[in-house]
């Protein structure tokens, strides 16, 4: 005979059964401690696992206050309490109220033993860690495109840094078959593609789903890589071997693309800063040597030749004048005496006097001039010079002109 329930009442009949079984109302559970959480309000939320199978647990604050330690993750313990059912969650919970230690769980030892051996190998060593390029042309990112990290991390780099671009090289990050892939998923990345920098991320989870990135293929696959990883696996408690291994770990997905890329308005907040900066450094050098010319030009003013040349140029001008007008004084001295001599030359011109009715007698056999009747002769020829000619004469006898028909004389 069948039945139809609600929800809410099937779930308060499955807690009646877990309730009514005697067997469950007082029981230690052994396991290993994952996804401790202390609540505000003082309660412990974890869960005790082992190789094949899980149980959340539940402890409240009046509970875990006498514990005398608190259970960490990857512990082996011992939890004493009662079954029942979640009813919010339709899922059976332990009800813890008394813990125990038991040693560490196969999961942490392995943890453990892995951390030893690559740190061992100098997988870890900070020298070989490269630098994350400041500004990528290329992001490379290996995880499942369905998580939801993966559309975070798409939403950060598209707010600071839109110029990049993303390669996607998919991969499950959960599960038996995830290691495998991952290691491939890195190796494609790097085999065929230029990307500057590759982001291994993955969302947060338990221990159990985060285990592939705990895996030694993948690490090795990390460390392999000719490009630098950042890592940003789980939540910020959560750590994974390939956070020790990769160059730069992150604490969530997102994070991890935050370190990867510059912020686009911080670059412009700073390209402002060194644009004023650079304003005010070309004001302040131009300034100085405005003040350095100055000063440059002072000095030369008073050790440059130019008030002497101008000194010496005033005195070359006084010197021509004071020689012109001494050349002009000379020539009107010079002029006077000539004209003074011309006057007195002119005077003595015997054309001159022969203008004014002197004549000029010389011999005409030889031109001597007669200065006086003294030594010529009759029939001596005469030139008598006039100022407008000449005129031939000869000497007579005054005693025997009366044979001429006229007087002479």
């Amino acid at each position: 005979m069948s039945f139809t329930y609600t929800i809410s009442e099937l779930s308060l009949y499955i807690r009646t059964l877990f309730e009514g079984d005697d067997r469950l109302a007082d029981v230690w559970v052994q396991g290993e401690v994952s996804n401790m959480k202390r609540a505000a309000s003082g309660h412990w939320y974890f869960t005790l696992k082992d190789s094949s199978a899980q149980i959340k647990c539940v402890m409240w604050r009046s509970s875990a206050e006498r514990q005398s330690f608190i259970p960490q993750d990857g512990a082996a313990i011992e939890a004493r309490g009662y079954i029942s059912i979640y009813e919010a969650q339709g899922a059976y919970q332990l009800y813890a109220s008394e813990v125990r230690q038991v040693g560490a769980g196969d999961l942490y030892q392995q943890f453990e033993r892995l951390k030893l051996q690559l740190q061992a190998e100098g997988l870890f060593d900070p020298g070989r860690k490269r630098p994350i390029p400041a500004f990528p042309r290329q992001i490379g990112i290996v995880t499942s495109p369905e998580a939801a990290a993966y559309q975070d991390v798409q939403n950060v780099l598209r707010r600071r840094f839109p110029l990049t671009e993303v390669i996607l090289s998919p991969t499950l990050v959960q599960g038996a078959d995830a290691p495998a892939q991952i290691v491939r998923a890195l190796r494609r990345i790097n085999d065929r593609t230029q990307v500057d920098v590759i982001l291994l991320i993955r969302g947060g989870g338990s221990i159990e789903d985060l285990w592939c990135f705990n895996d030694e293929q993948v690490a090795r696959a990390v460390a392999e890589s000719r490009i630098p990883v950042i890592t940003g696996v789980g939540h910020e408690t959560d750590f994974t071997i390939v956070d020790f291994v990769s160059d730069l770990r992150a604490p969530t997905p997102s994070a991890a693309a935050e370190l990867a890329t510059p912020d686009r308005d911080e670059l412009r907040r700073n390209l402002r800063d060194l644009d004023d900066t650079l304003h005010t450094l070309i004001d302040d050098k131009r300034f100085d040597l405005q003040t350095r010319l100055a000063a440059a030009q002072r000095t030369l003013g008073h050790v440059s030749p130019r008030s002497r040349i101008d000194s010496q140029r005033q005195r070359l001008d006084d010197w021509n004048a004071r020689l012109s007008s001494a050349q002009l004084s000379q020539l009107t001295l010079w002029r006077e005496r000539l004209t003074s001599r011309a006057a007195a030359l002119a005077s003595a011109d015997p054309r001159a006097i022969l203008k004014r009715g002197y004549a000029i007698v010389s011999r005409s056999d030889d031109g001597t001039r007669l200065d006086q009747a003294a030594g010529t002769s009759p029939g001596t020829g005469l030139t008598i010079q006039f100022f407008d000619g000449e005129l031939k004469a000869r000497v007579e006898d005054k005693d025997s002109h009366e044979r001429y028909k006229r007087t002479l004389f």
